[in-house]
């Protein structure tokens, strides 16, 4: 009994340090890649066989299905990728992960304490940061890979125990064998750990029929949906369908190979037939069932992508409002994913610049228009603003925290530089806003000159403000000689105005009180032009750190 257990806690021991090592390479990759595979897989998507390719090669670099599909329900959450090249992802995600069970069926788990050693080594002793990541990266592989040799002493000595045997004896029944793949995955969260676990067994003379193997298998796939599945819960509706699809597309697998198996029991005698290692065998049906049922689903992505909009309808109600006091992107849990993280805050920034571009709009025209309801709009919208600002700082000094990527890092400090140039974009708004209501009771007036140079100045900082804050959604540098342009013609502007005015003070043409708004009115635009600048500044310095980095 005592050697019993002991077999036991040693297999649950190896599984630890199988999903451990897993974790290490995921959250290593993360920081060598990080926004490069970010770009891979929202660039890389123009057609269902491109997005397939890249869920294939994700899969493989991470080693983990699971890491790719909830990184696609989030860049579906943030907008990154459509419900179609969503589908196409978790599709080749699927064929990805059997790489790892391809992997332990060459029995290279012998070499993992080389693995092991090479990756200290680079992590420890090397300055480079690259390099201690990419150490990292190669310490995870070694460490899942003892985690295997871990397990198979003890699955050997387990798979000589009468109890062990009748449990084994009890998974003959098809339905039992899938919905032990099915929990065991679900509560692990890995496939490619029970798959190590199944081909560890048969690498080590476990007595297992084959057609159990097959229908764990089948109950693998369904199992590491779920994770996902739970992923999207929080996530918009994009992303619940993309999840679905994932779940439907593995149980649709399952029962129509299920039903193949126990229709043709040839299919599995030709695997036994073809391959005579038993560890090969496992390895081998993992791959082409997942083969074969995305050649089976790939024609019918679009179909498919319609079906899924008719089972999780869009409601009215739950269209996003721009203008809802609460962040959108980055909800209360930003999870650990360092890049998708820093993706999100981006891209909540974007609509925070959105929100203060279109308010200076509406206060220019209330304003212009003497309009004091678009002025109070002005400012119940600057609540927002300013609510955006407190709780998108508070989420950046969160992200600050990740294991970020040296290009992440420089993201992420102009991140908060850029909350306050937004906030501070905002501030003039709420200017410009109370001088409409000041005017309005005070019955002030400019003249005719002063409207028009004011309009003309203001027309000049707002296509600036546009064009930066297009610049910043993109990382976009093409408009960078216009904006800078447009900021100088404004300070010129705003000189010229200036001794105008003057001018008209002292030739007693201007109300002193109604200038005093007008230079004030001035000076806003002015600034708002100078953080507009500062802002797409942002985009060419992490430009350049990237090139710097790649020199490097």
């Amino acid at each position: 009994m005592n050697d019993l257990l002991g077999n036991i806690f040693l297999v649950l021991g190896g599984l630890g340090l199988f999903l451990f090592g897993m974790k290490m390479m995921s959250n290593g990759l993360e920081v060598v890649a990080g926004d490069r595979l970010q770009g891979i897989l929202t660039k890389a998507t123009s057609n269902r066989f491109l997005a397939a390719f890249v869920g294939i090669l994700a899969t493989i670099a991470m080693n983990s299905s699971t890491a790719v599909t909830i990184m696609v329900v989030g860049f579906v959450n943030s907008g990154l990728l459509t419900l179609v090249q969503s589908i196409g992802v978790i599709l080749g995600a699927n064929i990805g992960t059997t790489f790892s069970a391809q992997l332990i069926a060459f029995r290279i788990d012998s070499y993992a304490p080389i693995f092991i050693f090479i990756g200290i080594i680079m992590h420890m002793f090397f300055k480079k940061r690259n390099i201690k990541n990419i150490g990292y990266i190669i310490l995870g592989f070694g460490v899942l890979f003892f985690g295997i040799t871990t397990m198979g002493a003890p699955l050997r000595e387990l798979g000589n125990h009468p109890s062990f045997i009748n449990m084994l004896t009890t998974f003959e029944n098809p339905l039992l064998a899938l919905l032990a793949g099915f929990l065991f995955t679900a509560i692990v969260q890995s496939s490619s750990a029970t798959m190590g676990i199944l081909v560890t067994m048969y690498l080590h003379g476990t007595p297992m029929p084959f057609t159990t193997a097959a229908f764990i298998i089948l109950g693998v796939n369904i199992g590491t949906s779920i994770t996902t599945l739970v992923a999207s819960i929080p996530a918009n509706r994009d992303s619940k369908r993309a999840a679905t699809f994932h779940i439907m597309f593995d149980i649709i697998g399952s029962i129509v190979f299920g039903t193949l198996i126990f229709t043709f029991p040839s299919i599995l005698n030709w695997f036994q037939t073809t391959f005579t290692d038993g560890a090969r065998q496992v390895a081998m049906f993992h791959t082409l069932y997942n083969v074969a049922t995305f050649l089976l689903i790939l024609p019918f992505v679009n179909h498919i992508s319609k079906l899924m909009l008719k089972i999780i309808p869009q409601k009215p109600e739950e269209v996003k409002n721009r203008y809802e006091k609460k962040l959108i992107y980055l909800d209360k849990n930003i999870g650990d994913n360092a890049s998708l993280a820093v993706t999100n805050a981006h891209l909540e920034l974007c609509r925070m610049g959105k929100i203060a571009n279109e308010n200076l709009v509406l206060a220019l025209e209330s304003f212009f228009e003497r309009d004091s309801e678009k002025a109070q709009k002005v400012l119940e919208n600057e609540k927002i603003i300013n609510y955006l600002n407190h709780n998108i700082t508070a989420k950046l000094v969160l992200i600050n925290n990740m294991n970020l990527s040296n290009s992440e890092t420089e993201k992420l400090g102009r991140m908060f530089q850029n909350v306050v140039n937004i906030e501070r974009i905002g501030d003039h708004a709420e200017n410009i806003a109370e001088y409409t209501l000041l005017f309005k009771e005070k019955e002030l007036q400019f003249s005719n000159i002063a409207n028009k140079e004011l309009k003309k100045m203001s027309d000049l900082t707002i296509k600036m403000l546009e064009l930066t804050l297009e610049s910043y959604k993109t990382w976009d540098e093409t408009y960078l000689l216009e904006i800078t342009q447009l900021e100088e013609e404004v300070d010129a502007f705003a000189k010229k105005l200036t001794q105008n005015h003057i001018k008209r003070l002292m030739a007693e043409k201007c109300n002193p009180k109604s200038g005093v708004i007008f230079t004030d009115m001035i000076i806003d635009l002015e600034r708002c032009s100078d953080h507009a600048k500062e802002i797409v500044c942002s985009t060419t310095k992490v430009k350049n750190k990237k090139h710097r980095n790649k020199r490097a």
